[in-house]
Formats: C-alpha cells, sequence, structure tokens
C-alpha cells in the first residue's frame, strides 16, 4: 500500500474526512503529467494515484501528495479515471497557465488546479467541487510529506489575548500554523512556504507532524481561532465550493519567501479600502496612560504639548494624529445618541493646531450585554448577538455581535456617519475578530461561516466611512483584515517594560512580511512614564522596527514622561528613521518565542540596524555586514540615540547595556 493511501486512512480515522485517491482496484496504467514553475522546478502529477510530488531542482521538496475534502452530505463516490487540461491565463496574479485534474463520481465533479504563473517560483493549488449540493466544511488541495528541515514558523489567527508567534522544531511535536507556515533550514535559511492567499470563505491551518503536512481549509482551534465549533460549511451558489488558493514556494532563503507571501495576498484579495497614499502615521493615543480619565480638557492639553512642546515628532507631511481611544464617551452626555458638541470641540481644536482628530470604536461588540434598544435602529441588542452552541459568545468581556444582523449594520451606519460628521479623520477599530467567530448561525441565509460573516461586516463597515479616514486595526484576523484597514496593530496591548518590548518584538520577528499585507504595522503604545532610560530607547526602538510610532503617555500635565518625549521623539535622527518606509527585516531567529535582536533596514544611501538587548544584563552583539546586505568596504557608523560615530569594516561589534537599544545608521565611505 502507498504512503499517501497509508495517510490518507489516518486522516478518515482521525478526522473522518474523505480524500480523493483511488481505490487499489483501479487501473495499473500510470500517466504521470509534468507541470513545469519557476526555474528548474516541476509538479508531477500521477493520474492513477490520484497524488502529486514537487521538485524544486533535483530535491524533492513534497512527495505523496493529495487531496480530500469533507462533504457533510453525502459519501464521495471514487472513481479510477482522471482527466488532464491546461489553459492559458491572465489575472490579478499575471500571465500563465492553469493546469486542470478532474474526476467525477456520484453527481460531483472533483478537480484538483494548479496555477503557474511566468516570472514566478512557487505555484497555487486549489480543489474544487463542481455540481448540484457542491459543499464542503473542510478541504485540503495538499496533504503529504515534506522534506525535513529544521525549523517551522508558526503564526497565530489573530493578535488577542496576548498570543504569541514561535518557532517550532518540525522533528518535534505537531503544530498547526495559522494560515500560512514557513518551513526552513537555520544554517541555509532554505525552506519551503505553504499558505492560503484567499480568506473570504475559510479559515486555514497548515498542519506539520514531522515530516507530514496538511494544509486544511476548514480549520478552528479554541485557543487560535477563538472558536468553540467546527467550521461551517462553504458552498458557493449550490453547485460550487471551492478551497482558497494555496501557495507553494520553495525559496533559497524564506524570509524572502514570506514576503512574496505577503505580496501575493494583496495580489489574490486586493484591498477593499481605497489605497492610503499619504505619508506614515505618527501619533498619539489616550489608552497608553491616560485610559479611563480621559476628557476634553487633558485631550486639548495633549494636543499643546505636540503642538507647542513637541513639535518635531511628525510624519513626513507635517501630521500628527491624536486619537481618542476607549471611553471618548465621557465627552458625550447620552452616550453614542447623544450630545458629541465637546468631541466637536475637540475636533476643531487638533485641526486649530495642526493635528488630526482620531477616535476608537469596535463595531461588532457589546460590552453592556444587557437588552437595550440599538442605537440607530428599532431593534434590541439580545436579537443581534450571536450565539454558539446555544449560548452566547463572550471574550474579552465583551459579546460578539452578528456582523449581518441589521441592527449591527444600522448602528454602523448611524454611529460612523456622526464620526464623519463631527469630522475625525482617523478611526481604531478593535476587536473585530469577534466578528470572525463560527456561529450556530447567522441572520443572513446566505452566510455559513465565520470568514463570511467577517467580510460582510468589514465591507459594510468600510462602505460607510466612504473614504474619510485613516483606518487602524487593533485586536483582529492577521490575514483577512490586510483587505479593509491601512494600519494595523502586530501584536496585543503593550506599554513601556522590556518584557513588553521583547513580546511585541516576538510578533515581529516572525510576522515583519505583514508590511506587505498593510500600509504600516504597527507596535501599540509607546510608554515612558516610570520605566529606565534603556527601556524607553527599546520601547521607541521596537517601534520604528515595527512600524509607526504612536506614544501613548498623559501628556496634560508636564511630567518625566514628558521630557522623554522631547528628547527622544524630537532626536532629528531618530525621526528619520521611524519616517522610512515599511519597517525593518529581522537579521537574526531564535527557537521557541524568543524575539530576534538585530534588525536591519535597507534604504538606498544608509542602512539602518536596530539592536535590542532584552536581558538583565549588559550582552555583546555581532552582525556580519554580509548578513546585513552590505558589501565590503569601509562603512561610517552613526549611534542615533547617543550620537557617537566610528569606522566599520566586514562587521560590527556592539555592546548593548541591560534592557536597551541602539540603532546603527551605517552609510559606506
Amino acid at each position: 500500500m502507498n504512503n499517501a493511501l497509508i495517510w490518507c486512512r489516518y486522516f478518515l480515522s482521525v478526522t473522518g474526512m474523505l480524500c480523493l485517491l483511488t481505490p487499489l482496484h483501479a487501473q495499473e496504467t500510470t500517466h504521470v503529467k509534468h507541470i513545469p514553475f519557476g526555474k528548474n522546478n516541476y509538479i508531477a502529477y500521477d493520474l492513477r494515484k490520484g497524488t502529486y510530488s514537487v521538485w524544486s531542482g533535483k530535491k524533492e521538496v513534497i512527495r505523496n501528495a493529495f487531496a480530500f475534502y469533507e462533504d457533510a452530505h453525502r459519501p464521495d463516490t471514487l472513481t479510477a479515471t482522471r482527466t488532464f487540461a491546461s489553459a492559458r491565463i491572465k489575472d490579478r496574479m499575471g500571465e500563465g497557465t492553469r493546469y486542470v485534474i478532474t474526476s467525477a463520481g456520484n453527481g460531483i465533479k472533483k478537480q484538483q488546479v494548479f496555477y503557474v504563473y511566468k516570472g514566478k517560483d512557487g505555484f497555487y493549488t486549489a480543489v474544487t467541487l463542481q455540481g448540484k449540493g457542491a459543499r464542503s466544511r473542510a478541504m485540503s488541495p495538499l496533504t503529504g510529506e515534506a522534506a525535513m528541515y529544521t525549523s517551522g514558523v508558526v503564526v497565530p489567527f489573530d493578535n488577542d489575548a496576548w498570543i504569541r508567534y514561535r518557532v517550532a522544531d518540525q522533528q518535534g511535536p505537531a503544530f498547526t500554523s495559522s494560515e500560512v507556515a514557513a518551513l526552513y533550514d537555520s544554517v541555509t535559511n532554505a525552506g519551503l512556504i505553504l499558505g492560503s492567499v484567499e480568506h473570504s470563505n475559510w479559515k486555514t491551518g497548515v498542519k506539520v507532524e514531522n515530516s507530514r503536512i496538511s494544509v486544511v481549509a476548514g480549520w478552528t482551534d479554541s485557543l487560535v481561532t477563538r472558536d468553540k465549533i467546527p467550521h461551517g460549511i462553504v458552498t458557493q451558489g449550490d453547485t460550487l465550493c471551492s478551497s482558497p488558493k494555496i501557495l507553494v514556494l520553495p525559496a533559497v532563503n524564506w524570509r524572502k519567501g514570506m514576503e512574496q507571501y505577503g505580496s501575493a495576498n494583496r495580489l489574490a484579495e486586493p484591498r477593499y479600502i481605497f489605497e492610503w497614499t499619504g505619508a506614515k502615521p505618527l501619533g498619539w493615543n489616550s489608552w497608553g496612560s491616560m485610559q479611563t480619565k480621559l476628557n476634553l480638557a487633558k485631550a486639548k492639553q495633549v494636543v499643546d504639548f505636540f503642538a507647542d512642546s513637541c513639535k518635531t515628532f511628525r510624519g513626513k507631511d507635517g501630521s500628527i494624529y491624536i486619537d481618542l481611544d476607549s471611553y471618548w464617551d465621557n465627552m458625550t452626555k447620552g452616550g453614542m445618541t447623544g450630545d458629541f458638541s465637546q468631541l466637536k470641540e475637540f475636533v476643531a481644536y487638533c485641526k486649530q493646531r495642526g493635528c488630526k482628530p482620531g477616535i476608537y470604536w469596535a463595531p461588532f461588540v457589546d460590552w453592556s450585554k444587557s437588552s437595550r434598544v440599538v442605537e440607530g435602529s428599532h431593534y434590541n441588542y439580545e436579537e443581534t448577538w450571536t450565539k454558539v452552541n446555544g449560548q452566547y459568545h463572550d471574550f474579552d468581556g465583551a459579546r460578539a455581535m452578528d456582523p449581518t444582523h441589521p441592527a449591527t449594520r444600522e448602528r454602523i451606519a448611524y454611529l460612523i456617519k456622526r464620526f464623519k460628521e463631527t469630522g475625525f479623520e482617523m478611526i481604531k477599530i478593535d476587536f473585530i475578530g469577534h466578528a470572525a467567530i463560527e456561529a450556530d448561525a447567522y441572520y443572513d441565509p446566505s452566510v455559513h461561516t465565520g470568514m463570511q460573516a467577517f467580510r460582510k461586516g468589514m465591507e459594510f463597515l468600510v462602505d460607510q466611512l466612504d473614504g474619510k479616514m485613516l483606518v487602524y486595526a487593533a485586536i483582529s484576523p492577521g490575514m483577512a483584515t490586510g483587505r479593509y484597514v491601512h494600519m494595523r496593530r502586530i501584536a496585543c496591548d503593550a506599554f513601556k517594560n522590556i518584557d513588553e518590548t521583547a513580546y511585541t518584538l516576538n510578533a515581529t520577528s516572525l510576522g515583519w512580511w505583514q508590511n506587505k499585507v498593510y500600509g504600516f504595522t504597527d507596535a501599540d503604545h509607546v510608554v515612558f512614564a516610570g520605566a529606565a532610560p534603556g527601556e524607553n530607547r527599546a520601547r521607541l526602538a521596537s517601534a520604528i522596527v515595527t512600524g509607526t510610532v504612536i506614544t501613548g503617555d498623559d501628556y496634560s500635565a508636564y511630567s518625566s514622561a514628558s521630557g522623554v518625549a522631547q528628547q527622544l521623539l524630537q532626536n532629528h535622527d531618530v525621526l528619520e528613521a521611524a519616517q522610512l518606509p515599511n519597517g525593518f527585516v529581522p537579521v537574526d531567529h531564535h527557537t521557541g518565542d524568543t524575539p530576534s535582536s538585530l534588525f536591519v533596514h535597507n534604504n538606498g544611501r544608509f542602512t539602518y540596524l536596530a539592536v535590542v538587548n532584552y536581558n538583565k544584563r549588559p550582552t555583546t552583539f555581532e552582525a556580519d555586514f554580509s548578513k546585513l546586505g552590505l558589501g565590503s568596504g569601509e562603512y561610517l557608523c552613526k549611534e542615533l540615540f547617543s550620537g557617537k560615530t566610528s569606522t566599520e569594516k566586514g562587521k560590527i561589534h556592539i555592546a548593548a547595556d541591560a534592557a536597551d537599544a541602539m540603532i546603527f545608521r551605517l552609510e559606506k565611505k
């Protein structure tokens, strides 16, 4: 018995899923089709066995791969005959060829599809069911064996509950990564990227157990996707059911491969929101320190601080965002439907003083969890609450609301209209992962999965915003949110100490490539008050490395944090680094969830190197120029916080103080 069939039977026993494999009594004539992709790479598909292998050069990186699906309504009748066809294609991904292997049984046509594009190193694959009643709860276009690498990157579904990225041992315990996984060799950095590039219908998990791999659309996990029930059933018009397209990319350098994966997501699912053409946003948010004490007087005093005492901290276009987080309703007598006059006064004051006003909202959750009329509608909140196994879905202290319910939508339309009329130019949206939960049912009968509900809710929200605001997402799904926002916080809440900096940079170390998915990624509140000088430098460096700087101290009254801000945020060299396009790329990687210590940004004339010491003791680091993308010769080196200069050649040795950070700017002599 071949290995693919053995593993298929393993999946049948464990998951009950049905495999698209030919039964043992099938005809013996072997017919293998070669599908070329990239440079000297090819897929070898065996029409008799229904399995395929993937070759990169002379190395077989995937073997005995097959497709399976779960049909909740009927058994799968397998057939011995498969047909092979190809056609030229031109779409958002480029020009190329679509290869289709078709089999039919029990009234359903099953297709394994491969998409190969000119000039692309990898390929895409999907499974499609066609015919009356085509539907599935789980589909895998790729389940088989992968070449052994030392490491695997485990990516979380969202950035909630202080979840972390991690590097796992491929030969260690089994793991499942959300939407994408990178398997790589820690010495050569060669690797294999496997990831979904479509997120409108499915949640996808990449399961790895030693050499066994399975990319499964229809994956849920109570601790990762926050779901308590299985994935919903997908059908597209009752005659079609397709898995997401899966990128399969053998990569010479897995980090470059992950950046290609990020870019592929932008192509496969183009922006729904308008493209941001302004400068990289810099700003302040009230949740960093002020939190529940937010009021109009304090908010105006913060505006004064940046207008009068911290004038240099601005984006390249001279802009700064002053964002009111939760508890802005301290300024609105009567809540959402009440008096917005203080908010209007804040907006006018911001603009008068050269700042851009921002607001905060969580559009898909109910914090009160009490029976009352939904703002902007005639419905009661009870009618909107999402049910899972007959119970309400409460997480983070908030109750999920059905994104497809008319009351949820009417509330969104009502409040966004008020925000726009008030004059806000930025909105931070939060807890939107609640909109993606798998539920017993949704108000919209065409919606059957969490991601379908999420898509409906987010599209409606963006439609109401009508291109009027910069949109920042806080707690949210990592990949699916990319279509709908300009900025996204890369991890969960972080404030000021070195442990929080390490937590944030865990996500940046393994998720930096999301700068290809989002316009900007953010490191959350940069808070200085009460922290040591080194911790302040490290926290600011973490924001610069990640992408954007949103500071968060209470600047309504002068304090030690005010002086630190005036020094660090107005350092010309540091500010230039903060204004760089995109974020930095990690230079080194560690096992487990230990963050990288070295990050690099190549920007033409200058190369920037950030060094973060998370240790509670002084530590020496070494960076080889070849790993920084630098050539031979001497380089002028300036440390930006201290202003100290030196000349370096070949490599740079850094002696970092305990819980501290440095940023170096190198220029060839």
